[in-house]
């Protein structure tokens, strides 16, 4: 089935609770009492995509582009326009303006790592829903302020974990956290690899004139130019970005927490460095083996490798869950396989989607999965569905492990956590790290 033809037609079984794919009226996207208007900020990339794949669903449409630099705008304009919207969004560059605007309903943050939750905060204050792309939050205390804001404001907030809405994985923690597949599960590892080059000593030059730099820092205290960090090598600098685990260990570690049904970890652990090339200005680290442990004698652990593509159980991303009885693999995408105790395959489950990517940086999901997520957040907006990845009870707890593996790595120890809420316990120089400084009137506030 394709994935427009799945969208409008019926119920999916099996897709969890609260999750209802409804038969849309002959108007399509022209119905009023279906339509969404969304806008989108940060349309370089992921949100270039996201713009294009949300443009196709019936009943919503991109009202406004919400970005800081020209040829971004230009693609996302694009983008848009390819998906077949007749109606050309309007273009708003700073974030504040935009959300003074009462015409859309939902707004979907996909800037840089620094904006998510600030962005996502506004908002919300300014009444609108927000599917925010992972990571939620930038530190600790950001995800914190994004849950009380959805809280005060009463609004819905989805995580870009798109995992949370793939069919097959929704079957398979059933599987596993109700049906007991493989026994009483104890211990889960994922992995990610790629083959980033290095990313060289930047130069200080003059901003391009197609660049707003100041609203691109927007709530980062300032800082100089160089020519090496727009439009993706901030993800290595710890001033605006969160390293390659929120990068992409987000959607294991909230497959793996998910399956075995944990929250906060009691204890942290992470090593590893900027090893595969000479000093650069690559900051986190680009080889990375993190371990949680959790109440209940459980524990995860998760290995990365941003410079070297040797795969690891046959593939380049994935999971596996391990109980008393057998395991659960992924291999990245919308499938997965059941293996007795001696390794032998019990059951298998492949997914529809034959084109997707796993380590595609802008869609390891594929138009067909991507649009299931978002699909699920526009019906939640009508009141037809149930968040797959609501902030409070999916996305903050699942960031908060990527957050405390990366305050671990930076102050080089063990991390023993309140298994409540994650923070930090009887480590005042860690606890630091769990919030940030603000460029001065751009704190984020509920």
């Amino acid at each position: 089935m394709k994935r427009r033809d799945f969208l409008k037609t019926g119920t999916m079984a099996g897709m969890g609770a609260g999750l209802t794919y409804l038969n849309f009226p002959v108007f399509g996207q022209k119905a009023p009492s279906n339509k969404v208007v969304l806008a989108v900020m940060g349309v370089n990339s992921r949100g270039n995509w996201l713009a294009q794949v949300a443009a196709k669903l019936p009943g919503a449409e991109i009202g406004y582009i919400c970005d800081v630099e020209d040829g971004a705008i230009d693609k996302g304009l694009r983008a848009v326009a390819r998906a077949g919207q007749q109606r050309k969004p309007e273009v708003i560059k700073d974030i504040r303006k935009l959300l003074e605007k009462k015409d859309f309903d939902g707004l979907m943050v996909a800037a840089p790592d620094h904006w998510h939750a600030p962005a996502a905060i506004m908002g919300c204050a300014a009444g609108k829903h927000v599917y925010v792309e992972k990571p939620c939050s930038q530190n600790g205390n950001e995800g914190e302020l994004l849950v009380q804001a959805a809280r005060k404001y009463n609004r819905l907030v989805q995580m870009g974990n798109q995992r949370r809405s793939w069919p097959n994985l929704q079957q398979a923690a059933k599987e596993v956290k109700e049906e007991g597949i493989i026994g009483k599960v104890y211990y889960a590892r994922g992995w990610y690899v790629n083959n980033r080059a290095p990313i060289g000593i930047g130069k200080k030059i003059a901003v391009p004139a197609t660049l707003d730099w100041n609203l691109w820092q927007g709530p980062a205290p300032r800082k100089d130019y160089l020519d090496n960090i727009v439009h993706y090598n901030w993800h290595w600098r710890w001033h605006w970005g969160t390293g390659e685990v929120c990068n992409n260990a987000t959607h294991e570690l909230d497959c793996m927490r998910w399956f075995m049904g944990v929250e906060f970890p009691t204890k942290v652990t992470s090593a590893g460095g900027r090893y595969a090339y000479p000093p650069d200005d690559w900051e986190t680290p680009d080889t990375q083996t993190i371990n949680f442990e959790f109440e209940g004698g459980k524990s995860i652990s998760w290995e990365g490798r941003s410079c070297h593509p040797f795969e690891l159980e046959g593939s380049g991303r994935g999971f596996v869950i391990f109980g008393d009885k057998g395991s659960l693999y992924n291999s990245g995408g919308d499938s997965y396989k059941i293996l007795d105790i001696k390794g032998k395959l019990v059951k298998e489950v492949k997914q529809q989607d034959a084109q997707q990517n796993v380590t595609n940086t802008v869609s390891p999901g594929g138009e067909f999965l991507d649009g299931i997520h978002i699909n699920n957040f526009l019906e939640s907006i009508r009141g037809k569905a149930k968040l797959n990845s609501d902030v409070e009870t999916v996305g903050h707890p699942s960031v908060v492990l990527c957050h405390l593996a990366n305050i671990a790595q930076r102050e080089g120890r063990v991390l023993h956590c309140d298994p409540k809420n994650g923070h930090i316990l009887d480590d005042d120089a860690a606890a630091a790290l769990w919030s940030r400084t603000y460029e001065k009137g751009w704190e984020p506030k509920v």
